[in-house]
């Protein structure tokens, strides 16, 4: 009888992470609380593995907190956890589950870059504008003429691209993946350095935010040559552009009130929040709608919003939850669609570290070039180029897109893949070589922070009046 009770109980807790819903085909099909039992656990090994992987990262390497976040996603997936434990990693990143992931990732990293936004420094864009023209130009036009000379070599490599593919769409999507910086990524490495407050953070930040709407415009032309539609194209490029224009000239007059009453009421209170969450909500709806990313939605409402004690109170009620909680659910997100080991032979290892050169000499190159021609001096330029080369999981979601759409082919996906790594993770130790170490001698910048989340070398996410 006590075996029996046993033997359910062992059965019983065997079937917890099973699935309970109704048949469809042959297998069950999930029930409402398989996906919430599923999304606990994972955010507690998220958490856990962010943290942990973060720690090592920032101790042994240097690294901030968000790149380490960023390889934590990478482990977790099939490249790692997926390849030493494929039946524990199956189990708990069952497929049913990544859309819930996939919402939070993008509620997460689209709230971040909010948050960004209300940091961008007006004087400083507008008094380094020519740099910021110079430097945006410089990282579109190079990667797309580099993208045009390595193409028509890669299309003959089977596998790479998927077959039947033209060279002019081919030639985009490279291009559009080699222009790529890594906005989210970038923001917070600017943070996590003290850039924040600096026009050097903020021309790179703008250059970049640029660079990244060209690409997603150019990844829309390629889908509606693929087969999506003209339209597709025409909606991004019109949409982004007029949501851009229209909260720049208009936005910013119709939310100075918030400010106006935060002010009076000496603190924001819970009925404004909520009105700033669903402006949030509506922009990166607006800019996912229309085919660019939400990402941008928010940067742009962060952008426009009235500076003072409103931003003040945005960052102390939203930023926390959104750095320690959020942002790893992109990372992993991201990292469960890797798979690395299908870059198996010399040749196309060879291939991986030609795209990697590439990669660097078109947009560290060229922006650093760009800004010394724009008048900067050569530590500054250095360190720009050095910020804009960084591409981080905005790579990994165009790239996603381009595989889930067809355009390449898994080898190419993983290739892509460790650029975006390597560029990110070099960006840190680089820039510390060519501009950080002077500046932080010199008192340009604070010292690094030295605790375990790189949180102490991060200015905060509050811009000071302009």
């Amino acid at each position: 009888m006590v075996s029996d009770m046993f033997g359910e109980l062992g059965r019983a807790i065997g079937d917890v992470m099973g699935a309970h819903g109704p048949a469809v085909d042959v297998a069950k099909s999930f029930a409402p609380s398989d996906y919430s039992i599923h999304f606990f656990l994972q955010i507690a090994v998220i958490l856990l593995v962010c943290r942990i992987v973060g720690w090592a990262a920032n101790r042994f390497f240097g690294q901030p907190q968000v790149v380490g976040e960023m390889i934590a996603g990478v482990i977790l997936g099939p490249s790692l956890f997926g390849l030493f434990f494929p039946d524990f990693q199956a189990t708990l990143f069952p497929k049913e589950t990544r859309n819930v992931l996939y919402v939070g990732a993008q509620f997460g990293v689209g709230l971040y870059m909010f948050l960004v936004g209300t940091t961008l420094r007006l004087d400083h864009f507008q008094s380094k504008a020519k740099s910021a023209v110079g430097v945006s130009a410089a990282g579109i036009a190079a990667p797309f003429l580099f993208a045009a000379l390595i193409t028509p070599f890669l299309l003959d490599i089977p596998g790479l691209f998927t077959d039947g593919l033209g060279q002019g769409p081919a030639t985009l999507f490279m291009g559009a993946c080699i222009a790529l910086t890594a906005f989210p990524m970038l923001a917070r490495i600017i943070n996590e350095r003290g850039l924040a407050n600096t026009s050097l953070g903020t021309l790179s930040l703008t250059a970049g935010a640029f660079d990244d709407a060209v690409s997603w415009c150019v990844l829309a032309v390629v889908l509606a040559t693929f087969g999506a539609g003209p339209g597709i194209a025409l909606l991004a490029i019109v949409g982004g552009l007029s949501f851009a224009l229209f909260m720049y000239f208009v936005g910013r007059k119709l939310l100075v009130p918030l400010g106006r009453i935060v002010e009076a009421q000496g603190e924001m209170s819970h009925g404004i929040l909520a009105v700033i969450l669903m402006l949030y909500a509506m922009s990166a709806f607006f800019m996912d709608a229309v085919g660019i990313h939400a990402v941008f939605g928010g940067f742009l409402l962060g952008v426009c919003m009235p500076r003072g004690l409103l931003t003040e109170e945005i960052k102390k009620k939203i930023e926390p939850m959104t750095v320690v909680f959020l942002l790893p659910m992109f990372f992993t997100y991201s990292g469960l669609n890797t798979q690395l080991t299908t870059v198996n032979s010399l040749m196309l290892l060879a291939v991986a570290l030609g795209i990697l050169l590439v990669s660097i000499a078109a947009k560290f190159g060229a922006c650093w070039l760009a800004a010394r021609l724009a008048g900067e001096d050569n530590r500054t330029a250095m360190g720009i180029g050095a910020l804009m080369n960084a591409r981080g999981l905005m790579e990994l979601i165009i790239i996603n897109i381009g595989l889930q759409k067809g355009i390449i082919g898994p080898t190419l996906f993983a290739m892509m893949v460790l650029m975006a790594i390597v560029t990110t993770v070099m960006a840190g130790p680089l820039f510390e070589i060519v501009y950080g170490r002077k500046a932080r001698e010199s008192g340009e910048l604070g010292a690094l922070g030295t605790e375990t989340d790189g949180d102490a070398a991060r200015e905060p996410l509050v811009a000071k009046p302009v």
